[in-house]
């Protein structure tokens, strides 16, 4: 089964979180600083490679079946969102959910890469 890095609604406590039906959750962690993090009309976050400017964003590792992958997450999530991988902050290479190119193109993104965390601008965000 493959490592998935989560950093929105599929989060454990958050109310996409049943969506990966028991998925055995693997530890938290970081994305190596290579990564802009955006609030996509505040409706979910979004994450977008780069090559300079980028930070460590905080969520979330499953080790979740393929079929749950195919079945059940990949169908909930908004087109503005593909399936791709993502270097963490050790190094590790996994899967993740990243912006369709190209991101600028999305007229309600808001820049919360300093923040870091979905749910820190969530908090902050109520």
């Amino acid at each position: 089964m493959p490592l998935i890095f989560l950093n929105g609604s599929a989060m454990r406590g958050e109310p996409l979180n049943h969506l990966l039906d028991g998925a055995p959750f693997a530890g938290e962690a970081k994305t190596a600083p290579r990564y802009r993090f955006y609030s996509v009309g505040d409706r979910f976050p979004g994450l977008d490679p780069v090559a300079d400017g980028g930070d460590s964003i905080s969520g979330e590792l499953f080790d979740i079946p393929m079929e749950v992958l195919r079945q059940r997450l990949l169908p909930a999530e908004p087109p503005e969102l593909e399936l791709g991988a993502i270097e963490l902050e050790d190094g590790r290479s996994v899967l993740s959910m990243l912006l369709r190119r190209a991101p600028t193109s999305y007229p309600e993104l808001i820049d919360i890469t300093a923040i870091g965390s979905w749910k820190k601008y969530r908090q902050g965000a109520e």
